[in-house]
């Protein structure tokens, strides 16, 4: 028997704040108890004491693979700097998002996303990493290739979540026209003839397509047992729709609308970390401190910046009135691990795994000082 005593610490459970000890006993929760419970273990020297934060959508991986537009790094090693990053930032668990389906200017491939989904199968099943990976295939409902892409993952056990997504201009992320198109020619220098000609094309292929691939993929996840999202949903037609297909999870409502729609049809609602973080939508959507303030959020993520996850949790509390730590917390801990089925983990309760992380707050900044996934130190 491995038994650890974790005490002198601020323990933040579900429902509240525990001033005790934690007993873990061969990698899970044995005991929450009162101060004393042993004399030796760790010493928390008063810091936090927080479950180990879960992750469902983070991009972070591509920027490792691709660091250039014409450099592929090895596999494995992109892998392990994205995986050091993650667990520093105190997530013990992650669903890493590989997009399939492009577009014709993709600087990446299905085959790009098969290497990155072969090396973290790999490390994991090596034992080189330091968080639980799982997959998040982002669907790109109105692109051509997008069937064929998701069945070279038809049988990939680490894929627990599919996200149905259409970033066709005009609609859900891209509205406004005239502001995608000062982002999309400052970014590839296209002139307003050809970006008109691009983006007819683009919206006349989602007519086609979209629609029928949407379909074709809630039955496959169906099958499969895998949980379902919208993604940018701006309307209530929008979460209509969704809901038929089966979804369970709005990730990034555009709007308040549909954000509203998405709570009164049972779908919980995630929002961005780096969006509290940063007092608001970059690209002014709906702000995620207003719908924690109306009581309709229910997960973040960190989607771009994975310490957004942890610093965007004590920022909620302590800024927003009737929200404490303990219910910030499960914002990135107990609610997203129950969203994608992962009952193990997500709290500080007897049964559970040992995944914690020791925390000490510097002003505002939380300061990850150290983490553990399934009772070993990994950080």
């Amino acid at each position: 028997m491995n038994e650890t005593v974790f005490r002198n610490g601020r323990v933040v459970l579900p429902d509240r704040i525990h001033d005790g000890d934690v007993v873990v006993r061969d990698g899970s929760i044995a005991e929450v108890g009162d101060a004393g419970i042993g004399t030796t273990g760790v010493d928390l020297e008063g810091d936090w004491l927080l479950p180990g934060l879960v992750e469902l959508h983070t991009d972070h991986l591509e920027g490792h693979y691709a660091p250039r537009p014409s450099v592929r790094w090895d596999a494995a090693a992109a892998v392990h700097a994205h995986d050091a990053q993650i667990a520093a930032s105190g997530i013990t668990t992650v669903l890493d998002a590989l997009r399939l389906g492009m577009d014709d200017d993709a600087r990446l491939t299905a085959a790009d996303m098969k290497t990155m989904s072969d090396a973290i199968r790999e490390s994991q099943t090596r034992e080189r990493l330091r968080a639980d990976h799982f997959i998040h295939l982002r669907c790109e409902v109105c692109t051509p290739d997008i069937l064929d892409a998701f069945s070279v993952f038809a049988e990939e056990p680490r894929v627990r979540l599919v996200s149905l997504m259409d970033h066709t201009p005009g609609q859900r992320q891209f509205t406004s026209m005239e502001a995608y198109r000062a982002y999309y020619r400052g970014k590839t220098g296209m002139s307003d003839a050809e970006f008109d000609t691009l983006m007819a094309k683009r919206q006349a292929r989602a007519g086609d397509l979209s629609t029928r691939h949407r379909r074709a993929l809630a039955e496959m996840c169906r099958e499969r047992g895998i949980v379902l999202a919208s993604h940018d949903d701006a309307t209530a037609d929008h979460v209509a729709e969704a809901v038929e297909h089966g979804v369970t999870l709005a990730e990034f409502p555009t709007t308040a609308e549909a954000a509203v729609a998405s709570r009164r049809s049972g779908l919980q609602v995630l929002m961005g970390a780096p969006n509290i973080v940063r007092g608001g939508s970059h690209s002014g959507n709906v702000a995620a401190r207003d719908l924690a303030e109306a009581g309709m959020l229910d997960v973040l993520s960190s989607d771009y910046f994975p310490f957004s996850l942890l610093h965007a949790a004590f920022l909620i509390a302590e800024q927003i009135e009737g929200i404490t730590l303990p219910a910030a917390v499960g914002l990135v801990s107990l609610n997203p691990a129950k969203a994608v089925g992962l009952l193990d983990r997500g709290a500080i309760t007897p049964g559970r795994r040992a995944d914690q992380v020791q925390v000490r707050l510097d002003g505002d900044l939380p300061i990850v000082r150290a983490v553990w996934r399934h009772g070993r130190r990994v950080a």
